[in-house]
């Protein structure tokens, strides 16, 4: 075979890729779909290479893989943060922001290759059923989950209702038990712990930023208020970041009305400011950030306001480096492209973005040779 035939898939991935991306267009808000129109003499020459493509080349070529492929290829040359997700990942990065999913609710790594249950979910099926930590599933429905013969892990989850039979093997047991679990809505909480620390000071860990993390935190403060709370520690250890209104909400807790929290910049040097309003439960008193090198993103605009603003005190190693604001855009047939379209800055101006010019590889380990 000719060398040009052998690639010639690729520069179709790359031609087919470019002419999805610019097939759509941003909408404003956090989530949206459009089309955009071919403007430029660039666009029109690709879209019609794709159409020649589609009607006159010799073989039959599966373009989804190469576009996969190539898509991601394309974010990875503009930041570390611009991301390509697929049709199957969509529901789970989906479930991950709600806070929620349907399944049977355990937390497990894949150990040479058989799942070991790490924990299970309060209060989802799996507790319900008596799986326990260290419990290895070893089938699902009669169905290996270990071995060259294993079907996906995808089979754990399911409809609301759903029955599945798991096969555990329990630690010190030689023997596999099978547990009937029937799959439900599993919530994942973004607050995983709150309690008083002594008689007046309160204790919040914060795992995550997700759309159900404003209610769960404010819950959390009123919780500690009426124990008695007139002092607070915020754990954002390890906490990656995630929804930026979440962020926001939580700085307001601590901020009083019309502090600046943090501002925008989009490609046209376009400035969005956010404000603190009069709702904080917490503006008058002590507040202790727990931060450490994983902490990004939304961790970061909840410190970085605080301390900007004067209010709370900082506590930990520097922070991981996260600046950049993404939008989820939906490409129309079930996947997504996560797109960097801003900066944002604390209220004094400062970008803590990190430099990424050598790479993504070099980007996400800076911070094990600090």
């Amino acid at each position: 075979m000719k060398k040009s035939q052998t690639y010639f898939p690729l520069f179709l991935g790359i031609a087919v890729a470019l002419g999805i991306g610019l097939g759509y267009t941003m909408h404003s808000g956090e989530s949206s779909d459009g089309l955009l129109m071919a403007s430029n003499a660039n666009k029109r020459k690709l879209n019609k290479l794709i159409d020649i493509i589609d009607q006159r080349y010799v073989d039959d070529v599966n373009t989804d893989s190469i576009v996969d492929i190539t898509v991601n290829g394309i974010l990875s040359n503009l930041d570390p943060h611009s991301i390509y997700i697929t049709n199957d990942e969509m529901e789970d990065v989906a479930d991950q922001m709600r806070g929620d999913f349907v399944g049977i609710g355990i937390r497990f790594f894949v150990n040479q290759d058989t799942i070991s249950v790490l924990n299970v979910l309060d209060g989802g099926p799996s507790k319900k059923a008596g799986i326990k930590g260290g419990d290895k599933i070893l089938y699902a429905d009669g169905k290996p989950l270990f071995g060259t013969g294993a079907v996906s892990t995808d089979v754990l989850k399911g409809e609301e209702g759903s029955k599945v039979t798991l096969g555990v093997l329990r630690p010190g047991d030689n023997d596999v038990q099978q547990v009937s679990v029937v799959r439900g809505n599993v919530p994942i909480n973004s607050v995983e712990a709150a309690y008083m620390l002594n008689e007046n000071m309160g204790y919040i860990k914060v795992n995550r930023f997700a759309e159900s993390t404003e209610e769960e935190f404010n819950d959390a403060i009123d919780g500690l208020i009426e124990k008695g709370a007139q002092r607070l520690t915020v754990d954002l250890r390890d906490n990656p970041g995630g929804v930026l209104s979440a962020a926001i909400a939580m700085a307001d807790e601590f901020l009083p009305r019309k502090k600046l929290i943090l501002f925008q910049k989009d490609r046209d040097n376009e400035r969005k400011d956010s404000y603190a309003t009069s709702d904080g439960d917490f503006e008058d008193k002590p507040v202790y950030i727990l931060i450490n090198e994983n902490s990004a993103s939304a961790s970061e605009v909840v410190a970085g306001a605080l301390q900007d603003n004067d209010v709370g005190t900082i506590i930990g190693r520097r922070s991981f480096g996260k600046g950049l604001v993404q939008q989820e855009i939906k490409l129309g047939d079930g996947s997504a492209v996560r797109l960097t379209v801003s900066r944002y800055y604390t209220p004094t101006g400062r970008s803590i973005q990190r430099p990424y010019d050598n790479g993504n590889e070099d980007y996400f380990k800076e911070y094990i040779d600090r």
